[in-house]
C-alpha cells in the first residue's frame, strides 16, 4: 500500500480506476508527481524504441518522389500499457554530420537492427523515465529522410510540423516493412527544443499554427534567415552560403546526387545585391507571428556571433506585442546551450516547463519571473520582463566640439555643425582603440562620455539615428556602443566556454547511451575596452531592404539601423563610447564602396539608448558631463471657475401637439483640484406665473466628473421638456432659474 499512496499525484483519478480490474502486478500508466514534477517512475532501459518513416507533401529534390522524414522515437513501455505520453522533440539535419550538444554526438545504430543505440543529449535520459516520448527527426534531405536540404525552404521549414500531423493521427506513417505505425500513445501534445538549426526549425513549425504543438524552446535560433545572412542590407555571409551549409549537413554519398538543388539555391541568393526578396520571405518566421500559438522559452547569447542577437530579440518583441505565453533566458556567453551554462537550473526548468505545457502540471512556472539575466559569469537576475521595466528610449546626441573632440550631449549643441571622416575598412579593434595613429583617427568617429559618476545600464536595442553625407553613391555604415575602463569578461573566442574533466548526469544510462556529459567553464579575460554592441546598415537599404536606393552625393540624409540587443552595466569610473565608421572587415563578407567620406552633422546626429531609468539615470550617471541641478517652478492658485453660455429657450410650445422640445447651452470649465464634479439643483417644473407645466424639466451634461485638473473645457448642457397632447399651456411664457455648481473633494 505505500507504494500505491507514493503513486497518487496526478495520476490519482486514473490509477483510481485502473487498481479496481489490474491484476497482481500494477501497470504505471499515468505520471507521478514527486516535489511538483514528474518523477522518473516509468523505466529507461526497457524504453520502446522505433523508427518510423511518414511521406511528406514536398518533393525537395524534384524526382516526382514525396519526400519521406524518418524519426527515430524512445517512449516509456508503459505507452504499450495505456499510458498517454506528450512528446519532446528535437528536429535536426546534424544528426549524420556535425552532430549535437557540446560532444558532438551523432545518431548510432550500433548492431545494426535499425534502430538508435546511441541517442544525442540528455532529453532520452531524463525525460523517459517521467513519462515522456522523445523523437529526434532527420529534416527532409538528412540522415535517414529522402529529399535534399534547402536551408529553411517550405521543406525544411514544416518537416517537423508533417511529424506532428502524423503523432495526431492525421497523416500515414510506416515501419522499415511498410507496416502502418500509428502514435496511439501520444497524449495530443508535442514540444520542439533545440539549438541553432533545430531551434529555427522549432521557431518555423510554431510560425506554421500547427495544431498539435504546444510549446517550444529555441535556443539560439534564428527568426529570419535573412537577417542571419545579411543585416540591413549589408551581406554578412556570401559565396553561396546556404547551397554551402546544405551540402554540409547532406550525407557525404548524396551530394552530388543533391548538387542541382544546391545550384538552385545559389542562383536565388541575392548574394550580388544583398537585398531582401521572396527567396528570404519564406525563411523569415517574423512575417507569421500572428500564427504563433504555442508557448515559447527563448534562450540565446548575447555574445553570440553566430547567430547574433536580434534574432531572439525581434522574436521576443514580436511575441510580446501578441499576448503568447513566453519566457527568456539570456546568457553572458556566445553560442552556446543551457545545458552548458547553468546545467543543473536549466534541467529543473525545462523540466517543470515541459510538465506545465505539456502534461499540464500547475507547478507554479508561469508565475515566476519571464526573464533571467546573466550579468557577468555565473551571476544572474531575474526580472519580470525584457527590456528590464523602467528601461526608456533615451537620446543621445553626438557632438563635435573642435580640440576638446566629440562628446556625447543631452541636447543638440556643440561647437562644430559636421565633422568628416573617410572610410578605410577598419578591423573592430582599429574602430575601438583610443589610442589609433592619427590616420585611423580620421578613418572614425568617437563620441564619448566623460567618465561616469555611477554605475550605467542598457537594456534593450539601440537605435542610430544619424544625419550624413556621402561622398559616393553608397557606403555601409556601422556603429560601436564601447564600454572604456578596466573590467573582467567572459571571452568571446570560442564562444567563451571550454571543456572540464568533470562529467554530470542527468537521466539514466544504458551501456550504448550514457547521461553523463562534460561540464564545462567560461574563461575570463581582463580588458580595458569592450565592445557592448554593434550594427551596420548598407545606406542603399535606409529606406527598403527591397528595393536599394543610392544616394544623392553631398545631400544630407537621415540613416537608422538598430544595434544589436544588449544588457550591460557601465561602472563608474568607466566612459561611455559610440564609434562611427563606414565598412568593417569584422562584420560584412562584402563591402560597399570604399573610401567615401562621410559627413556627419553633429548638431541633428544622435543614437537612441535603452537605459533603465532613462534620461534621468544618464543625468545622474554624468553621461553628459558634470550636471548642476537649479531649481526652477512656479505655483498655481486653487480655481476652481464655470462659466456658462447664453440662456437656453426652447422653441414655441404648440398645445395639443406631443413632443420632446430640446434647448441647450454650454458650460466652460476650469479645475486645478485633484477631481471636480459639475452638477445642477432639482429643475422642477417651467412655470409662467401661477400656472406649472406637467412634465419635469430635465438637465444632462456631455461630461459631469473630471479625475484630475482641467481647463478650459467645453461641456455640451442639454435642457429637455416633454409637451403631451393633453397638457394645458397658459399664454406667455414658461421659465425656471437652475443654478449649477463646479465642487472638488479634493481642491
Amino acid at each position: 500500500m505505500e507504494s500505491l499512496k507514493r503513486r497518487a499525484g496526478l495520476a490519482a483519478a486514473v490509477c483510481a480506476a485502473t487498481l479496481a480490474t489490474a491484476p497482481a502486478a500494477f501497470a504505471q500508466t499515468a505520471p507521478v508527481l514527486e516535489g511538483g514534477k514528474t518523477a522518473p517512475v516509468f523505466g529507461y532501459a526497457d524504453a520502446v524504441r522505433e523508427r518510423v518513416f511518414i511521406e511528406s507533401p514536398y518533393d525537395s529534390d524534384k524526382n516526382g518522389v514525396k519526400d519521406v522524414i524518418a524519426v527515430d522515437i524512445k517512449r516509456p513501455k508503459a505507452t504499450n500499457e495505456g499510458l498517454k505520453a506528450p512528446v519532446i522533440m528535437d528536429p535536426s539535419p546534424y544528426y549524420s554530420t556535425l552532430g549535437r550538444g557540446n560532444e558532438s554526438q551523432l545518431k548510432r545504430d550500433f548492431d545494426g537492427d535499425g534502430l538508435l543505440d546511441l541517442w544525442p543529449l540528455f532529453y532520452d535520459n531524463y525525460f523517459v523515465p517521467r513519462g515522456y516520448a522523445v523523437v529526434l527527426m532527420d529534416m527532409i534531405g538528412t540522415n535517414n529522410s529522402t529529399g535534399c536540404p534547402t536551408v529553411h525552404d517550405e521543406s525544411d521549414n514544416l518537416s517537423a510540423k508533417v511529424v506532428i500531423d502524423w503523432l495526431n493521427g492525421r497523416t500515414k506513417g510506416v515501419d522499415s516493412g511498410g507496416n502502418e505505425v500509428k502514435a496511439t500513445w501520444h497524449n495530443g501534445k508535442s514540444g520542439l527544443i533545440g539549438k541553432s538549426y533545430d531551434g529555427t526549425l522549432a521557431n518555423a513549425v510554431a510560425a506554421s499554427g500547427v495544431e498539435g504543438l504546444s510549446t517550444i524552446v529555441p535556443i539560439s535560433a534564428i527568426a529570419s534567415y535573412y537577417d542571419y545572412t545579411r543585416t540591413n542590407g549589408v551581406i554578412q555571409r556570401d559565396n553561396n552560403y546556404l547551397a554551402y551549409l546544405a551540402d554540409l549537413v547532406t550525407n557525404p554519398d548524396r551530394r552530388a546526387y543533391c548538387k542541382p538543388v544546391f545550384d538552385a539555391l545559389s542562383a536565388a541568393d541575392g548574394d550580388d545585391t544583398g537585398d531582401y526578396s521572396d527567396f528570404w520571405a519564406v525563411r523569415d518566421y517574423l512575417k507569421d507571428l500572428d500564427k504563433v500559438k504555442a508557448s515559447v522559452f527563448i534562450t540565446h547569447g548575447v555574445q553570440d556571433e553566430n547567430v547574433r542577437a536580434d534574432h531572439f530579440s525581434k522574436w521576443w518583441y514580436g511575441l510580446k506585442e501578441r499576448g503568447v505565453p513566453r519566457k527568456l533566458w539570456i546568457l553572458r556567453q556566445g553560442h552556446i546551450d543551457p545545458f552548458d551554462n547553468r546545467r543543473a537550473v536549466w534541467v529543473d526548468t525545462i523540466h517543470r516547463w515541459f510538465d506545465h505545457w505539456l502534461y499540464g502540471v500547475q507547478n507554479g512556472i508561469m508565475n515566476e519571473p519571464a526573464v533571467d539575466i546573466e550579468t557577468k559569469a555565473d551571476v544572474w537576475e531575474q526580472h519580470t520582463d525584457w527590456p528590464i521595466p523602467g528601461t526608456q528610449m533615451t537620446d543621445v546626441f553626438l557632438q563635435s566640439n573642435g580640440a576638446a573632440g566629440q562628446t556625447l550631449g543631452a541636447f543638440s549643441g556643440g561647437a562644430d555643425a559636421a565633422t568628416t571622416f573617410r572610410d578605410n575598412n577598419l578591423s573592430e579593434n582599429s574602430y575601438l582603440n583610443l589610442n589609433s595613429n592619427a590616420t585611423q583617427q580620421g578613418q572614425k568617429r568617437m563620441f564619448l562620455s566623460p567618465p561616469l559618476k555611477q554605475p550605467l545600464r542598457l537594456s534593450g536595442t539601440a537605435i542610430v539615428d544619424l544625419q550624413a553625407s556621402l561622398s559616393k553613391t553608397q557606403s555601409n555604415l556601422t556603429a560601436f556602443i564601447v564600454d572604456y575602463g578596466p573590467s573582467r569578461q567572459t571571452t568571446r573566442t570560442s564562444d567563451g566556454d571550454a571543456n572540464t574533466t568533470t562529467r554530470t548526469c542527468w537521466g539514466e544510462s544504458v551501456p550504448d547511451d550514457s547521461a553523463c556529459f562534460l561540464e564545462i567553464s567560461k574563461p575570463q579575460i581582463d580588458v580595458t575596452q569592450w565592445r557592448v554592441t554593434k550594427g551596420m546598415m548598407d545606406s542603399s537599404n535606409r529606406n527598403s531592404l527591397r528595393v536599394p536606393e543610392p544616394v544623392t552625393i553631398g545631400e544630407k540624409t537621415r540613416f537608422s539601423w538598430p544595434l544589436l540587443p544588449e544588457d550591460f552595466t557601465f561602472a563608474a569610473g568607466h566612459r561611455v563610447g559610440i564609434v562611427i565608421g563606414a565598412n568593417h572587415s569584422g562584420y560584412q563578407t562584402t563591402n560597399g564602396m570604399t573610401q567615401a567620406d562621410v559627413t556627419i552633422d553633429t548638431r541633428l546626429s544622435k543614437i537612441q539608448l535603452p537605459i533603465v531609468g532613462g534620461y534621468s539615470a544618464a543625468v545622474q550617471a554624468g553621461l553628459f558631463g558634470e550636471a548642476v541641478e537649479q531649481p526652477v517652478g512656479g505655483t498655481v492658485p486653487a480655481t476652481l471657475s464655470l462659466s456658462l453660455g447664453a440662456a437656453a429657450t426652447f422653441e414655441p410650445f404648440i398645445p395639443g401637439l406631443p413632443k420632446d422640445y430640446t434647448a441647450g447651452t454650454t458650460a466652460k470649465v476650469i479645475s486645478t483640484a485633484g477631481d471636480a464634479k459639475l452638477s445642477v439643483s432639482e429643475p422642477g417644473h417651467l412655470t409662467n406665473g401661477a400656472f406649472s407645466l406637467a412634465e419635469p424639466l430635465r438637465v444632462e451634461f456631455s461630461r459631469a466628473a473630471w479625475t484630475g485638473p482641467v481647463s478650459n473645457e467645453s461641456v455640451d448642457v442639454a435642457f429637455k421638456q416633454l409637451i403631451k397632447a393633453t397638457d394645458p399651456l397658459r399664454t406667455g411664457t414658461y421659465s425656471k432659474t437652475l443654478t449649477f455648481t463646479l465642487s472638488t473633494t479634493n481642491p
